[in-house]
This record gives C-alpha cells, structure tokens and sequence, in this order.
C-alpha cells in the first residue's frame, strides 16, 4: 500500500468552505487536486487524519476519492495575488496532501439523489463512528454525489484523540456525540449488522501500512507519546480497541435511533 506522490505545477484556485482554505491544483501528471495545505490553522493532524481515516475508508469498501501527496514549491505563491492564499503556500513547503478532485460533483443531497441504500448508509455511520468523524451533518454532509454515486470526503476532523492523546483507551470505548446529527443516520439499515461486516476486517496488519502512510514530518514530536513510530503505534491500539467496543459503535447508535 502506497500513495501516489505529485508535484504541483500551478496554483488554480481556492475553495472557501470551511477554515483550512483548501486549493485546487495542478500536477504534474495534468491532474486537478483538491490540496489540504499542512500550513493551515489545523496543522499536520488534519493530514495525518485524512490519510488515516480515509484509506481506512477505502479498505473497508467504502467510496473516497483518490489520496496523493503533494509536494509544493513556495515559489508557486510567487504570483498569487490572494494575500491568505500566499501567506499559506509559504508555509506549506514540501509535502502536502491532495484528494483527486471530482469536475461536476454535488453535494450529496437525499432530497435531490434519494435515500442511500440501507447497507451503505449503515457502513458509512459505523466508520464515522470508529474514527470519531464528527463533520457528516446534515448541514456539512462531506459526501459529494458524482456520476450517481456518493463520495466520502473531509476527514480531517477525525481521529481528534490524537490532539491530546489524554487516556485514549477510555476515550476509544465512548460513544460519539456527534452520531444523532449523522446525515445518513436516518436512512441506515442495522448497525449490528455493519459492525458485523466491517469490524473483522479492522486489523492490526491493516493499519501498521495504513499509518505508515503518513509522512514523518507531519507526526510532529508528542510530549505524551512520543515520536513518529509511537504515533502509529497509539493509531493502532486506538483503533483496534474501538472497532472492538460494540457499545459505542452499535448499541448507543441504536439508542438514539429509538429515542428518534
């Protein structure tokens, strides 16, 4: 398991939803990437956490799009006329990650798409639920409808335990508050069921070349942790203790469903 690696050739422009300022650009194999900048207010975690959570994603069947790295030359921002843009692209030199970008994409909408199929709905909950992804709301659905088929992106804010990695093995084992506004809560079939399917499949040999694929440089120094071997090393043993914890990725998700 490998991601593919890049080099930007031309800046095209910025996505203004959410606070990171993500870009869209060009590469050298002529493909348009949607670039999360390491320099962003969220720093390296985010990256780290789209790598993690996303290839996990894809390994269990679900739909993300393409992950690269991408290496930025600052003399890109040379003329960019966008003072936060270039400010940014200065302080992201060397490797940055980029999502294949999707041209006529939607966001996925059930009112206009109609309802998901109940499994995928159900896989999409529990993964969100394992990684502690807390941005798939109704009003940020993060899941693009392209070419009739829904695509999982911006998993940046998942994975927030490694923030602080306070008692992470408690923290593994709670069930996430976010879950009751999940936009495909509604339409998901049995939980039980997708933990049945999806949670075998989280293995410790499954992550070690997942969390391998995170570049050292963005596993900065932890004062509780350690360095970047012991980052991976909390990554494991986090997520293998909560693709084991049935009450926070099953039963509690039912409760609120029944409380609905």
């Amino acid at each position: 398991m490998e991601l593919r690696a890049v080099q930007a050739t031309r800046y095209v422009t910025p996505f203004r939803e959410g606070g990171s300022l993500p870009g869209l650009v060009e590469a050298d194999d002529d493909g348009l990437y949607v670039v999360k900048f390491r320099g962003a207010a969220q720093g390296p975690k985010a990256l780290v956490a789209e790598i993690v959570a996303g290839e996990l994603g894809r390994a269990l069947g679900l739909p993300v799009p393409e992950i690269v790295l991408v290496e930025i030359d600052p003399a890109l921002a040379g003329g960019e006329s966008d003072p936060w843009v270039k400010e940014l692209m200065e302080r992201s030199p060397g490797v940055n990650l980029g999502l294949d970008f999707l041209p006529g994409s939607m966001t996925f909408d059930p009112r206009a798409d109609g309802a998901p199929p109940p499994d995928f709905a159900a896989n999409v909950v529990w993964f969100d639920a394992l990684v502690t992804n807390t941005d798939r709301s109704p009003r940020n659905p993060n899941i693009l409808t392209w070419h009739r088929r829904q695509w999982l992106i911006d998993h940046g804010a998942s994975l927030f335990i490694h923030h602080t990695w306070l008692d992470p093995v408690a923290h593994a084992q709670r069930p996430l508050a976010t879950i009751s506004d999940h936009v495909l809560l509604p339409f998901a079939g049995s939980l039980r069921d997708a933990h049945e399917r999806l949670a075998p499949r989280v293995t410790v040999s499954l992550l070690r070349e997942i969390v391998a694929l995170a570049p050292d440089v963005w596993l900065e120094p932890n004062a509780r942790i350690g360095g970047p071997a012991e980052q991976r090393n909390a990554y494991i043993r986090y997520l293998t203790t909560r693709a084991g914890a049935s009450e926070a990725l099953v039963e509690s998700i039912e409760e609120v469903r029944r409380a609905a």
